[in-house]
């Protein structure tokens, strides 16, 4: 028995499936590789291990993980009791964004206390990431919700809350958003992003009895202003300078409309080192935006 080919049906076996077993590998290959070694040890044994859709190990298979499973379990416990300490690892989820403007201050700080951690950092939006956290494929994310709640195995904490408002071309002769509620009918085109702004800038219309769809939908906010400023429509966006802040626009408040919060989403109880990453975030967000911070220190 070619015994790389035991540890590759291990991983096959404890993570239920190929694709997964791939992405949890402690080293690069490719699914392909692995699909055609698998069988090279069906071939050697002369059995079928597992069905492959469902994925259902076979008797054999039960037999095989059964003597595997003691030694391959505790390869890492017995590399870390002979060998010196790995810096810990944490991989980050997060909007572009967020890991490009505000993680490099965050982790900065952080470092000073533990100088050897190591990062991954991955960009996506909320239900992927909250997919990547129940994966085991992330230890923290920080997404903009979508929801009140987080889904179930994982919590959070309110970083930032933040208010929405309609932007306008500064030759525009709209002065307040109550003009437009006021209307029958809005014409002008709505320019929004996806998915978290709009989807709370349209349950406040709801609220208020008014229907106006998105005419544009940026991938960003900062697309939102350029548009608005190139005279495109007018635009939802968050109230924050860095956003909204252009010689061609006018910022109009939004009132009755709920904040869009910015949360950190981890699993189960936090690692010493999850609560150190959300508690600088917390305090970074608290001096750069101290009106709008969110909760409590996590414990």
């Amino acid at each position: 028995m070619n015994i790389h080919h035991l540890e590759l049906f291990y991983y096959v076996a404890r993570h239920g499936g190929i694709s997964t077993a791939v992405r949890h590998m402690p080293y690069g290959i490719q699914q392909p590789a692995v699909s055609s070694q698998i069988r090279q040890l069906e071939t050697a044994l002369r059995v079928r291990l597992f069905d492959r859709k469902p994925f259902k190990l076979t008797p054999e298979g039960d037999k095989l993980l059964a003597f595997a499973r003691p030694f391959f379990d505790h390869v890492d416990a017995v590399g870390a009791a002979l060998g010196k300490p790995e810096p810990e690892q944490v991989r980050i989820g997060g909007s572009e964004a967020l890991l490009r403007d505000h993680m490099p201050a965050v982790m900065q700080r952080v470092k000073k206390h533990h100088p050897g951690l190591r990062l991954a950092m991955h960009a996506g939006f909320q239900p992927q990431l909250e997919t990547e956290l129940r994966n085991r494929e992330l230890d923290l994310a920080f997404v903009t919700a979508l929801q009140p709640r987080v889904g179930p195995g994982l919590r959070r904490s309110v970083l930032l809350r933040m208010p929405l408002v309609l932007i306008v071309h500064r030759k525009s002769r709209i002065k307040s958003a109550a003009e437009l509620w006021s209307r029958e009918r809005i014409d002008e085109p709505l320019v929004s992003s996806v998915p978290a702004p709009d989807n709370i800038f349209q349950k406040g219309l709801k609220r208020m009895g008014v229907e106006w769809r998105p005419s544009i939908e940026a991938t960003s906010l900062q697309l939102v202003t350029w548009y608005v400023a190139h005279g495109h429509g007018i635009g939802v966006n968050l109230n924050l300078p860095e956003l909204v802040r252009h010689p061609q626009v006018r910022v109009l408040p939004l009132e009755g409309f709920d904040p869009v919060e910015i949360v950190a989403i981890w699993r189960g109880e936090p690692t010493p080192m999850i609560r150190a990453i959300v508690n600088e975030s917390r305090r970074y967000a608290h001096e750069k935006f101290p009106e709008i911070a969110g909760d409590k220190p996590v414990e």
